[in-house]
C-alpha cells in the first residue's frame, strides 16, 4: 500500500477522495428477513476522504445520527500529534467503495467520513497518490481476496 503522507506530494498529487456508501448493518439484515421495510433501510452516500494514516473508519455524529447507528462503547483515539480522547465505536455498518463491500464499525468524530486502512485492506484496494484513486489490488482485479 502506497501512504500518501509519507511521500511529498506535488502540485498534481493530493488527498484521495472517493464516492461511499453507507448502509446500516442491522437495518439491512432486517430487511433481507423480511421483518423491515426496504423503504425504512437507513443508507448514507458521500465522498469520503482516504486517510492512510489512520487504521479505522470515522463518521461524524451527524452520519451516526442518520444511520440510526448506536455508540456501543466508548473507545480510546489516538490523533497523530500525539493527542488522545474518547471517542464512540458505533454499531456496524456495510462500507461500499469502487463495488466492493465490507462491514466494520466506525469512530465517531470530526466533520467528514474518513476512510481508514481496514476498509482499504478488506477491500483490496490500494491508493493511487498520483492520480488521486484508489485502485484494486492488480493482484486480484476482480474481487477482494482475504488475507489470512
Amino acid at each position: 500500500m502506497i501512504n500518501c503522507d509519507r511521500i511529498q506530494i506535488s502540485k498534481n498529487m493530493g488527498a484521495v477522495r472517493v464516492k461511499v456508501k453507507l448502509t446500516n448493518a442491522i437495518d439491512e439484515a432486517l430487511v433481507s428477513r423480511g421483518l423491515l421495510n426496504p423503504n425504512l433501510l437507513r443508507v448514507y452516500e458521500a465522498e469520503a476522504l482516504i486517510d492512510t494514516g489512520a487504521v479505522r473508519t470515522a463518521i461524524p455524529v451527524e452520519v451516526c445520527e442518520h444511520l440510526g447507528l448506536r455508540i456501543r462503547s466508548q473507545e480510546i483515539a489516538k490523533y497523530a500529534d500525539g493527542r488522545q480522547e474518547a471517542v464512540g465505536l458505533t454499531e456496524p455498518m456495510i462500507i461500499e467503495i469502487e463495488g466492493r463491500e465490507t462491514i466494520e464499525a466506525a469512530m465517531v468524530l470530526g466533520d467528514m467520513v474518513l476512510i481508514g486502512q481496514t476498509v482499504l485492506e478488506t477491500l483490496d484496494l490500494l491508493v493511487d497518490c498520483k492520480n488521486q484513486r484508489l485502485v484494486p489490488n492488480p493482484e486480484n482485479p476482480e474481487r477482494p481476496v482475504l488475507r489470512v
